[in-house]
C-alpha cells in the first residue's frame, strides 16, 4: 500500500501521453471546425449540401474502419512506429487540404487524416493503461478524456474565427506547429513496454468492415439527392447490410476475430451501447445542422455560428469529468436518466421552434442538450464496460470507439441528406434550409426518445446498471 502511494508517473510517459494527446486533439478539433466552413466551401467549390458533408463523413468513415484494428496493430507493431506512421499521415493530409485546388483534393486530404487519427486515437489510452501506475491511472484517463472533450468545445469557434478573419485554409495551417511539437515529443518519449508478436490481420474482415461502413453511409447520404430505388441509395444500403452480415459470419468462424461480437449477447453491454449510439448520432447531427442554420437561415457569419455553439459545447466538456464522479458516488441511474432527459428537452425545444430559431434560442436549447450529453455520454461507455468481464475490456472498448465514429458519420450524413432533400424542392435556400432542419430535428427527437426509453429500462434492472 505504501509503495503504491509513492508511485510517480515517469516524465517520458507524461511526454508520450501529451504527444499522442496533441494529435488526438488535432484530429477532433479539425472535425468540428470544418462544420463551420461548409457554407463557405459550398460557394467556393460550387458543391451541394449533400456533397460538402463528405468532408466530415469520409474522415469519420476512415477512422471508424481503422479503430477496430487498433488492438491487432498494437500487438503487431511498436508504439513508436505506429505513432510515426499516424502523425506523418495526418501531416500529409493537412498539407493536401491546405493546397487543395479542387473539392476532390479536400476529400482526399480528409481521408488521409482519417487514417492517421484512426491509428493514433487508441494509442494515448494504450500508453496510459500500460505505463501509468495504477494509483495514477484514473487521473491520467480523466485527462485523456478531457482532451477529446475540450477540442469539440473550441472547434466551432476556432473554425469560425479563422474563416472570418483569414480563410478556411488557415484552419489546417494552424495545426502544423502542434503536430510538429507532437512529433518531437513522441519520438523522444514513446517507449515500448510490451513485446510485439506476429499477429495476423484477417484481410476479409477488414474488407467487410470497410464495405459495411461505406455502403450504409453512402446510401444514407444520397437519400436527399437520389431516388430510394437506385444504385446509389438502395443498392449501397444492400451492399452495406450484406457486408455486415458477412462480417458477423466471418468473425464467428475465425480463431482471432478483429472484434469479439459475442459481447453483443450481454444485455447490459448492448443496451448501453445502443443508447451511446443514439446520443452520438444526435450530437453530430446537431453539429452539422446548427452552424448551417445560423449562417444560411439567420444570415450570420461563421464566427458568429462558432460563438453561439461555444457555451453549450464548453459546458458539455466541463460537466463530463464531474459526471464521472457522480457516477462513482451514486451509481448510473441518476446521471443516465438525468442526462438523457436533458438532451431530449434540448432537441424538443429546437424542434418546436424550428422555423423561427433565433441565435439566442439556439444558444439556450443547445446548452440544455450539451449539459445532458456531458452528464451521461461518457458514463454510458463506463457503465457498458462494467457489465462485461475485465478480460474483454479491450474488445468492448474497440466496439464503443468504432460505434462512436460510425454513428458520428451516420448523424452527419443523415442530417445533410434531409436538409438537401428540402433544398432540392425549393428556390429559397434560407426557407428550404429551415424546413429541412426542422425535419432533421424531428428525426433526432425520435432517436433521443428511444434513448430515454432504453435508459429507463436499463436502469430499472440493478444488475445491468453497474
Amino acid at each position: 500500500m505504501s509503495e503504491e502511494k509513492i508511485e510517480k508517473i515517469a516524465p517520458r510517459v507524461v511526454g508520450a501521453v501529451i504527444a499522442t494527446g496533441l494529435m488526438s486533439f488535432c484530429g477532433v478539433i479539425i472535425e468540428t471546425a470544418m462544420n463551420i466552413t461548409f457554407p463557405t466551401l459550398m460557394k467556393e467549390f460550387d458543391v451541394t449540401t449533400n456533397l460538402v458533408q463528405w468532408m466530415t463523413t469520409i474522415y469519420l468513415l476512415v477512422v471508424a474502419a481503422m479503430v477496430p484494428l487498433s488492438a491487432t496493430l498494437k500487438r503487431r507493431f511498436k508504439m513508436r512506429s505506429l505513432f510515426l506512421c499516424a502523425i506523418l499521415l495526418f501531416i500529409v493530409g493537412v498539407l493536401t487540404d491546405y493546397f487543395a485546388s479542387a473539392f476532390w483534393m479536400l476529400l482526399l486530404g480528409r481521408a488521409i487524416q482519417g487514417f492517421g487519427t484512426g491509428i493514433a486515437l487508441p494509442l494515448m489510452f494504450n500508453i496510459i493503461l500500460e505505463q501509468v501506475p495504477m494509483s495514477k491511472r484514473g487521473t491520467m484517463m480523466g485527462i485523456g478524456t478531457m482532451i477529446t472533450g475540450v477540442a469539440p468545445a473550441i472547434g466551432p469557434t476556432f473554425g469560425g474565427l479563422v474563416v472570418s478573419t483569414l480563410g478556411w485554409r488557415d484552419i489546417f495551417a494552424f495545426l502544423i506547429p502542434l503536430l510538429i511539437m507532437s512529433l518531437v515529443l513522441g519520438l523522444t518519449c514513446i517507449q515500448q513496454k510490451v513485446p510485439t508478436s506476429a499477429v495476423s490481420i484477417d484481410q476479409w474482415s477488414v474488407i467487410l468492415i470497410v464495405m459495411t461502413f461505406c455502403g450504409l453511409i453512402f446510401g444514407i447520404s444520397n437519400l436527399g439527392s437520389s431516388a430510394f430505388l437506385s444504385w446509389s441509395v438502395a443498392g449501397a444500403l444492400v451492399i452495406g447490410l450484406v457486408a455486415f452480415v458477412g462480417f458477423i459470419m466471418r468473425s464467428q468462424r475465425i480463431e482471432t476475430p478483429i472484434l469479439d461480437i459475442s459481447l453483443f449477447k450481454n444485455r447490459g453491454f448492448s443496451s448501453n451501447l445502443l443508447a451511446f449510439a443514439l446520443i452520438q448520432t444526435a450530437a453530430l447531427g446537431l453539429s452539422f445542422l446548427l452552424p448551417n442554420y445560423i449562417q444560411l437561415v439567420n444570415g450570420n457569419t461563421a464566427l458568429t455560428a462558432g460563438l453561439i455553439v461555444l457555451p453549450g459545447a464548453a459546458l458539455g466538456a466541463i460537466v463530463g469529468p464531474f459526471s464521472g464522479q457522480l457516477y462513482d458516488s451514486v451509481g448510473a441511474k441518476l446521471p443516465l436518466r438525468l442526462g438523457s432527459v436533458l438532451v431530449l428537452i434540448g432537441v424538443l425545444g429546437m424542434s418546436v421552434m424550428g422555423h423561427t430559431l433565433s441565435n439566442l434560442v439556439i444558444l439556450a436549447w443547445y446548452i440544455f442538450f450539451m449539459a445532458g450529453m456531458g452528464i451521461h455520454y461518457g458514463n454510458l461507455m463506463t457503465n457498458g464496460l462494467r457489465t462485461i468481464d475485465q478480460t474483454a475490456n479491450s474488445d468492448g472498448n474497440a466496439i464503443f470507439n468504432t460505434t462512436q465514429q460510425f454513428m458520428a458519420a451516420l448523424g452527419t450524413s443523415m442530417s445533410a441528406a434531409i436538409v438537401a432533400a428540402a433544398q432540392a424542392k425549393a428556390t429559397n435556400q434560407a426557407a428550404a434550409t429551415a424546413t429541412g432542419s426542422v425535419h432533421a430535428l424531428l428525426v433526432l427527437l425520435i432517436l433521443l426518445a428511444i434513448e430515454v426509453i432504453v435508459i429507463l429500462v436499463l436502469t430499472r434492472t440493478k444488475r445491468d446498471v453497474a
